[in-house]
């Protein structure tokens, strides 16, 4: 047997392949993107400095109350490059994105403030078209940018436009919507096909084709969220699937819950130009962000009648069971693969495609 020089006989069982660059201490761009490093920033860094009982929930807003009121409050940055894209742009991206945020937590999002951060010699034309699309995506939201702020950096130093948006909104009486609410039983649903907004972004950033134009799935949430509240207020967990898409999402809702997700491949919806782009770039559809879809745990009672709500709003026409939570595996996500096996739908480490929100 193979010996090495300091250690003795090599045992094959011992060996593993370590993670790019994992023990480095340094930011690299998997920390921005949702996946297994995003969590051990969090985890490791901010919790650590901010801990507190709010923060803990680390949801995709934070339910507070102030003055009686149960208000969700968020935050988020955008720096998606290229600015504009089939379907949309950052500007409307920033607004949708923190809208989507307060929705998940059942709010009804109310004011936003919006932050620029310029890059020296960018045209005020483009400037102008961002600022309008925040204008006209607020609108349609039924929001309203109260505030805002805007520091411009030296030329070399950006990438042209960088948006910081914050939002508040209002909470309705008996709703409590928290990825810790995951029960087993719950069955869960997408609003619609997934990988749009990431593929869209690639093909104009890389200049690719896939049998057809691939449109960002952009929009606002709130209004979808309404529908299926109408139905019933007990939905146990909504979840925006962005950056590290469908899979790291049910990943974070089966942590925090401590249960297990049994998920059905051929059952999540795949425009077939989003699953031509995977198959020639090598990417899982499940991994690819959304930024107009929603993934929910609900009560299996009212799986159907939520589902069929789903279905009547313009935005979940698309609305698919796609699995369940279950007792198994918990804090892991199985998938039932097209060809009868199975296979664990980890949490990705960074990200397929950076920089696309």
């Amino acid at each position: 047997m193979a010996e090495t020089l300091t250690s003795g006989p090599v045992d094959p069982a011992n060996w593993s392949c370590p993670a790019p660059l994992r023990d480095q201490r340094v930011v690299l761009s998997g920390h921005g993107g949702g996946g297994a490093l995003s969590a051990e920033l969090v985890a490791e860094v901010f919790v650590p400095a901010y801990g507190n009982e709010v923060l803990a929930g680390l949801g995709d807003s934070a339910a507070v109350t102030l003055g009686g009121a149960r208000l969700a409050f968020s935050t988020d940055s955008y720096v998606v490059r290229p600015l504009f894209f089939p379907g949309g742009c950052i500007g409307d991206l920033a607004v949708n994105g923190t809208v989507n945020d307060l929705a998940m937590s059942g709010a009804r999002p109310a004011y936003l403030s919006c932050a620029f951060i310029l890059e020296e010699g960018t045209a005020l034309d483009v400037v102008g078209e961002v600022a309008r699309a925040i204008g006209s995506a607020a609108a349609a939201a039924g929001v309203t940018v109260a505030t805002g702020d805007t520091k411009v950096v030296e030329s070399g130093h950006g990438d042209g436009v960088y948006i910081t948006t914050s939002g508040v909104g209002v909470i309705p009486d008996g709703v409590d919507i928290r990825p810790r609410r995951a029960a087993p039983g719950d069955v869960v649903l997408v609003s619609g096909p997934v990988g749009q907004h990431g593929v869209a972004v690639l093909s104009v950033r890389e200049g690719l084709e896939f049998g057809g134009e691939v449109v960002s799935d952009t929009a606002a949430l709130g209004g979808l969220v309404e529908a299926m509240l109408a139905v019933t207020k007990d939905l146990h967990v909504l979840r925006d699937p962005t950056r590290g898409g469908v899979a790291a999402a049910l990943n974070e809702i089966a942590s925090a819950s401590g249960t297990g997700v049994r998920l059905s491949e051929r059952a999540v919806p795949v425009p077939d130009a989003v699953a031509a782009a995977c198959g020639f770039l090598g990417l899982d559809p499940l991994y690819v962000a959304n930024e107009g879809r929603l993934v929910a745990f609900v009560p299996r009672e009212h799986a159907d009648a939520v589902l069929a709500a789903m279905r009547a709003h313009p935005l979940g026409a698309g609305a698919a069971i796609v699995g369940e939570c279950v007792a198994e595996h918990p804090g892991m996500v199985v998938a039932a693969t097209g060809l009868g096996g199975t296979r664990v739908v980890d949490l990705p480490l960074g990200e397929q495609l950076p920089r696309i929100c």
